[in-house]
């Protein structure tokens, strides 16, 4: 069949796609609802007590895991698994891919009598060995050097993961070397979780909370992605391989009408949404918000708010779920950050608080802010921590995928900035000066009509173009791309507060030992830091030329490029940041910088590979062939006499040549090899794979717009994304 033909075919399959059949399983979120995990109240009836007060102890206070309770709490949950249909185990871990890794193992032991025995002992739930020499490590270890462990972390609930074939018990865990050291995501955002806790409970301490519960940061991040027919999705080898398309004209009709943000959810879709959260509930992941995003097949989902550690794991889980049942509604789930030119990219906004059980969140105002001293001492510490490490904020969230998204219309700009609302700003102004006496509170807004109800308006609007934004509870991080894990923006979030709660909290110490009044010591703190960090506070437009200028005025950074960011992992500053407090050592900071250098040199090598491939073997041979046809015709009309217009031929050879250069200058580059250093084949990826990239998609996109329907081989953004 011809490219038309293909493409029409595919069109009459997205047609007759049929749903596939209704779970009949309780379809209420109270019946489903962490049904597959072995939860605290699971725990609670199948373990002795003082087993289960162990365990809780350790989950809710971060109490040392007590070694002897692990054989009991194997037995139960192994137990708990058979129930629920397990024949394997999996000890599953985070590796620097980014992606979830996971090793099976069967509960069953053969006998000598030929039967076998369902075991699993303690020291299997606690330790295993799956081979750590195929995953990036940036130098920790040589590739003989095949050791690494996996650890339970008793923190993040297990869970039973179903298949149609059968299923698995998945136990959450770290993953690190023989010597220790960090090969996963997970094990640093443990460690900052635990050194932010400790510098945030001396804060509490000091406002008279004598034995504070710990204090602990929470998540939430919002996912946003694009849903596509996989029969679209297949014929498009950019698609399979990159995850976004690596050609594509503009559509007629993009997002300029604004009418599919919070549009009506399409039919097909709602179904997906509805069965991809019944296997989220029960899996205990507890997702609230559904909705249509700006761009045209573009989606959001937002969970509500878990512990950081937990919110990450569920991160993970949630995207491999929507992935899988994407694929049962015959769609493909796409996460990459923008997956298509010219209409929105897709983030993943962290929601970034901490708290505890006692005081719940730390982040929340009191009647008027600039009573709560001890709210304005954490948002403090947030100003001082993003201004002083604004440039490891932005290597957190920098991949070669996010910086096509990072500083378009969906996403901040790469300059890191904190809106804090006219209210707060207001406030700290007032600091500034000598002290808050007044505050910008809260009223009413009056609709206009007298059957609506009168709204509370809060007393600052939100800001989309801001990175780091105060939305009355929280503070929403805008900057991570929607691919990537969140626990390295928490990781990074988590250390910098640990050092700004530890410089807040020692001043003010150092301040009440010497006789300072407590209320004086904290208003001389708060002025010297709003008058030391206040330069990161933005509340304006953060797309607009004029802050550019302005932020570079301020000192703020702008590292436009992941290149650009990537150097500042390995600065001595954030060297001597993490090792300060355990969440990295020097050699696992090189390690990440090289492995951020080998993953954006190989996505952009792939990504180059299949713009020669395609633009030689698909779209040069579909163009050339509509030359061909145009040349014929030109040549029948002139034998017959009539006068042709070759305007036309003209019109798709300037493109076609412009394609066959470009595309041999993209092979000359692909050929051509920088160094040995993984920077020097980042800069190449940068500055020379990347414009010869553009220089062909350039091309091919022109002539997509000229050759003829019926000889155009691949979907068109027209199809991808409309038709659904």
């Amino acid at each position: 069949m011809s490219g038309n033909q293909l493409r029409s075919q595919a069109i009459r399959d997205v047609e007759a796609a049929v749903p596939p059949a209704v779970s009949d399983q309780p379809a209420t979120p109270g019946e489903v609802f962490g049904t597959n995990v072995f939860s605290l109240a699971v725990m609670q009836k199948r373990l002795p007590k003082s087993v289960f007060k162990s365990v809780a102890a350790t989950i809710e206070r971060g109490a040392p895991l007590d070694p002897s309770v692990a054989d009991a709490v194997a037995v139960a949950m192994k137990d708990w698994a058979l129930e629920k249909g397990a024949s394997h185990y999996a000890h599953v871990f985070y590796p620097l891919t980014g992606l979830t890794a996971e090793k099976h193992d069967s509960f069953f032991e053969p006998l000598g009598d030929g039967s076998a025995l369902a075991e699993f002992a303690g020291k299997t739930l606690i330790q295993g060995e799956p081979d750590a020499s195929s995953f990036p490590n940036g130098g920790l270890r040589n590739t003989f050097e095949a050791r690494g462990y996996t650890g339970w972390d008793v923190t993040s609930p297990a869970y039973v993961l179903e298949n149609p074939n059968g299923n698995t018990l998945c136990i959450p865990t770290v993953f690190v070397s023989m010597t220790g050291e960090a090969l996963d995501h997970k094990t640093p955002l443990l460690r900052s979780q635990q050194a932010m806790g400790k510098h945030a409970e001396r804060i509490l301490k000091l406002f008279g909370h004598a034995n504070p519960e710990p204090v602990v940061s929470f998540c939430g991040p919002e996912q946003e992605y694009f849903l596509v027919d996989r029969h679209f999705f297949l014929a498009r080898p950019d698609l399979l391989n990159a995850g976004r398309t690596l050609f594509g004209a503009k559509p007629p009709k993009g997002q300029e009408f604004d009418d599919h943000y919070f549009g009506a959810i399409p039919e097909r879709v709602l179904g997906f949404m509805i069965d991809t959260e019944r296997e989220l509930f029960k899996l205990g992941i507890p997702v609230k918000t559904r909705h249509n995003e700006v761009a045209p097949g573009q989606f959001e989902v937002a969970p509500m708010f878990e512990r950081g550690n937990v919110a990450a794991d569920h991160q993970q889980l949630l995207m491999t779920t929507f992935k899988s049942v994407a694929k049962k509604h015959g769609m493909e789930c796409l996460f990459h950050e923008k997956p298509f030119d010219g209409v929105n990219g897709s983030g993943k906004h962290v929601n970034f608080s901490l708290g505890n059980a006692q005081l719940g969140s730390l982040l929340v105002p009191g009647d008027t802010p600039h009573d709560n001293a001890q709210f304005l001492v954490f948002c403090a510490a947030v100003i001082r921590a993003v201004h002083k490490y604004a440039g490891l904020l932005r290597v957190s969230v920098a991949s070669a995928t996010n910086d096509h998204r990072l500083g378009a219309n969906e996403a901040p700009p790469a300059i890191i900035s904190i809106f804090l609302g006219d209210q707060l700003a207001d406030v700290f102004e007032q600091i500034a000066k000598g002290a808050a006496t007044s505050s910008k509170g809260k009223g009413t807004m009056m609709i206009g009509a007298d059957t609506l109800p009168v709204l509370p308006t809060d007393p600052g609007d939100r800001n989309r173009t801001s990175p780091f934004a105060f939305t009355g509870n929280r503070f929403e991080f805008r900057a991570p791309g929607s691919m990537q894990t969140v626990s390295v923006p928490m990781v990074t979030l988590n250390t910098i507060m640990a050092d700004s709660l530890d410089y807040l909290a020692t001043e003010l110490e150092a301040a009440v030992e010497a006789g300072t009044d407590f209320d004086t010591a904290v208003q001389n703190l708060l002025t010297a830091v709003i008058a030391d960090h206040g330069a990161v506070v933005f509340n304006g437009d953060g797309y607009s030329e004029m802050w550019q200028v302005e932020a570079a005025s301020r000192g703020l950074p702008n590292l436009r490029t992941t290149l650009d960011a990537l150097p500042e992992l390995i600065s001595d500053s954030a060297i001597a940041l993490f090792e300060k407090y355990g969440v990295f050592n020097s050699r696992e900071m090189h390690s990440r910088y090289e492995i951020g250098l080998e993953q954006y040199a190989l996505t952009i090598g792939v990504e180059a590979r299949l713009t020669l491939e395609i633009g030689t073997t698909i779209v040069a041979p579909a163009a050339m062939r509509y030359q061909t046809e145009v040349a014929h015709n030109i040549a029948a009309l002139s034998a017959a006499g009539v006068e042709p217009d070759a305007s036309h031929l003209k019109a798709v050879s300037e493109p076609l040549s412009a394609l066959r250069s470009a595309l041999s200058t993209l092979g000359e580059a692909l050929a051509y090899h920088p160094g040995d250093t993984a920077y020097a084949e980042a800069e190449h990826a940068r500055d020379t794979l990347l414009p010869a990239m553009a220089a062909v998609r350039s091309a091919a996109d022109t002539l997509e717009s000229i050759v003829a329907d019926d000889l155009w081989p691949l979907p068109t953004y027209q199809e991808l994304l409309f038709i659904l």
